[in-house]
């Protein structure tokens, strides 16, 4: 007789695709988003069944942009938008028609640098376009889906001068210079936003901690992005009361990753137990078992080198130690002094665009993945 997945064996493969499929069932997992809370509310009680003491963490960031539609019409043909955070408040839900030009609706194009995070140089390129004061900016990322693709942004972020508005790179012959366009898009800003994440303890009295931490909440449906990484979590905290005995363990699932790392700050500040006390930290990010992989690394601090090299060996990644393995989340693990520290985190095709679905997993890779994770955890001391 099969085993129902609720009941297998943590690390096994099924089990594993069950919490994938779950977490794509919540739909879009947007900071803000009551998709998004729903997403811990089940996250919060996995972790009661799997027998740890599940609290949360509530917090607010000080904005977020809620998108409901953007489209640009150009004759018999129409095409998504998605404004680039953060649009002018001005405009914030708008039409606007004009034509494809510098000072109308003008065009830009960067190529994809398999980053996740807008940075200086993509903001110089754009400040290069303001200059000539459209009136919005049509911008394609050379992305290899071929879909429109978003950056991570924080919260210091001024708002641009114009809408910024991303298209997919596929519909750019659409976009024929001199021809008119009209752009709609609805949304709005919301201030003040309350968020929270979610934390589980297992203390046994050893004053020696074990964390493992995950992102929660992403751009899109983001299944294959965030959905290895948070069934990585569960078994680790399902095997919590059999494995990793010499250490108590701490559980947190963040939120608001995409726009300024707002839980992780939250909990670094509130939380987290202090470095001297803490054996290791173990972060499961973004990309971990996926079809068409992009990149993926496995991170180290330098102290966990070796455990971390026998652990993982069998799993293809690039390779990262120290102050370089200290992407995504493990930026702010590193900057508070934590000098024990490891996780994966990489990127896949469909990565940060709408069509990152359950079907983007390798189920292959899940099992080994999980084991790599449990088993390093198992040899630190």
């Amino acid at each position: 007789m099969a085993i129902s997945p609720a009941r297998a064996d943590p690390l096994d493969t099924d089990r594993l695709m069950a919490d994938i499929t779950r977490y794509e069932t919540f739909g879009v997992h947007r900071y803000g988003l009551a998709s998004a809370d729903a997403t811990l509310d089940w996250i919060a009680s996995e972790l009661v069944s799997a027998g740890l003491k599940v609290s949360e963490q509530r917090f607010r960031m000080d904005r977020q942009y809620v998108l409901e539609v953007g489209t640009l019409r150009m004759g018999e043909k129409t095409i998504d938008v998605v404004p680039q955070w953060w649009p002018p408040e001005e405009t914030t839900s708008f039409d606007l028609t004009a034509p494809i030009g510098p000072t109308g609706l003008a065009r830009l194009s960067l190529p994809y640098d398999r980053g996740a995070y807008l940075n200086d140089s993509h903001r110089a390129k754009l400040a290069q376009v303001f200059a000539q004061k459209p009136r919005a900016v049509l911008l394609d990322i050379a992305h290899p889906s071929g879909e429109i693709f978003t950056y991570n942004v924080d919260q210091s972020s001024k708002p641009w001068p114009v809408p910024v508005l991303l298209v997919a790179p596929r519909d750019t012959a659409t976009l024929k210079p001199g021809a008119e366009a009209t752009v709609s898009v609805r949304a709005a800003y919301r201030r003040d936003v309350e968020g929270r994440n979610v934390i589980a303890r297992l203390d046994r009295g050893r004053g020696r901690w074990l964390v493992i931490s995950t992102p929660v909440t992403s751009w899109f449906t983001s299944t294959c992005e965030r959905g290895p990484g948070i069934a990585g979590f569960l078994a680790m905290a399902r095997l919590a009361r059999q494995r990793f005995a010499q250490h108590d363990l701490l559980f947190v699932a963040t939120s608001g990753h995409e726009i300024g790392h707002g839980g992780m700050e939250v909990f670094m500040k509130d939380g987290a137990p202090p470095p001297r006390s803490t054996a290791a930290w173990a972060h499961f990010g973004s990309s971990l078992a996926c079809r068409d992989p992009v990149v993926r690394a496995i991170n180290s601090s330098a102290s966990l080198t070796g455990l971390v090299d026998r652990g993982f060996a069998g799993i293809e990644g690039l390779r990262l130690i120290g102050e370089k393995a200290a992407v995504g989340e493990l930026r702010e693990v590193h900057a508070a002094g934590y000098e024990n520290f490891f996780g994966m985190a990489g990127s896949h095709r469909l990565f940060h665009t709408a069509s990152d679905s359950v079907a983007a997993v390798d189920p292959a890779l899940l099992t080994p993945m999980a084991k790599a994770f449990a088993n390093t955890l198992d040899t630190v001391r």
